[in-house]
């Protein structure tokens, strides 16, 4: 199981036996990440109120990792589950390159907890995973999403008209690309950029955006 560790942060997969600090904190955000979120098929069984949804959740992500095509990862603050970032659409070849999803408890927004997790999870796709590129989409509306890429300096590529369909509608999307030659060039710059914020007080503070 791939753990990571970050000063204020342990990142590792989810288990079944987490489900009752998942069930707690997506039951209590429930209307906070809905409108940020894809919507799931009306019969499917929900992974945050179903025990069995949930276990069966983690097996499909066991399965992802164990053929390298998604990396997921939950966040845990001083002992409680508080979130996710994902490592999706593994795409090998010429390549080498994936998404990055994130979503984090409300009562933890604002508190750089998300881009402190995000640059230990760049490390891992890059360092670990071998990938040569990661891509962040969030929408232009969702400005607290948007100040976590914008305090680590993530490169905006653009727009994406009707990118991804979030809450049954169609929404555009800014794309944010990070390359292994932008990493390694610029991971320290990155961390001080970090540290001087949360050093200056700036709320970094993070939507959903999720989309796994």
């Amino acid at each position: 199981m791939s753990r990571l560790r970050t000063e204020r942060l342990e990142l590792r997969p989810l288990v079944p036996s987490d489900f009752a600090q998942w069930n707690e904190v997506r039951a209590r955000c429930r209307d906070w990440l809905a409108k940020w979120e894809p919507r799931p098929p009306a019969s499917a069984p929900d992974p945050s109120r179903d025990p069995q949804a949930f276990a069966n959740r983690c097996r499909v992500r066991e399965r992802e990792r164990s053929l390298g095509t998604a990396f997921d990862f939950g966040l845990w603050h001083e002992g409680w589950f508080c979130g996710e970032i994902n490592v999706s659409h593994v795409a090998r070849g010429a390549f080498q390159s994936a998404h990055v999803g994130y979503w984090i408890d409300e009562r933890l927004a604002g508190k750089g907890l998300v881009a402190e997790g995000l640059l230990a999870v760049f490390g891992f796709a890059f360092d670990q995973v071998g990938l040569h590129r990661v891509q962040v989409s969030i929408m232009p509306r969702n400005a607290a999403s948007l100040r976590v890429v914008e305090k680590l300096g993530l490169r905006s590529e653009g727009i994406a008209q009707g990118y991804i369909q979030i809450a049954g509608v169609w929404e555009d999307h800014e794309r944010f690309g990070l390359t292994l030659e932008e990493w390694q060039a610029g991971r320290d710059q990155m961390g001080a950029r970090l540290r001087a914020a949360r050093s200056d007080g700036f709320a970094q503070s993070s939507g959903s955006d999720s989309h796994s």
